[in-house]
């Protein structure tokens, strides 16, 4: 357990809020999102799904004094991998979102590479370990 850094919490709680939103748009709306986007419905409502359990977890972590080191870890090392396979889906041939699909696909991806960025630096200023 460390102590988290005030930056670190900031960033985790900007993660779980964007990720929440994200989560109730596209499990609610993922039928009206994906012909809008040429999506298909069934990857925009699992996104959503999983995204409720994501922002759980961050949210947690974000309202928490002392964390587990491996735990923000695993949050960081999840958004560097979203972001790349992000990017991997649009090149893979698996979907074959229209433009806007694309901006949408490419604007989550730099999000959350940011994110990945922001709690990797917030990981660092943060204190030592946390006495029990």
């Amino acid at each position: 357990m460390i102590h988290p850094s005030t930056f670190l919490n900031r960033a985790l709680l900007a993660d779980a809020v964007f990720s929440g939103a994200a989560a109730v748009a596209l499990t609610l709306g993922a039928g009206m999102l994906a012909p809008l986007l040429n999506l298909p419905e069934v990857l925009l409502r699992e996104t959503g799904l999983f995204l409720i359990a994501y922002t759980a977890l961050v949210g947690w972590l974000a309202a928490r004094s002392s964390v587990p080191k491996a735990l923000v870890l695993l949050v960081i090392a999840g958004n560097a991998a979203w972001t790349l396979g992000s990017v991997a889906l649009l090149f893979s041939g698996a979907v074959a979102p229209n433009l806007l699909g694309q901006v949408f696909i490419v604007a989550q991806a730099i999000a959350t590479g940011v994110f990945a960025e922001l709690q990797y630096v917030g990981l660092r200023k943060s204190g030592g370990v946390a006495t029990a």
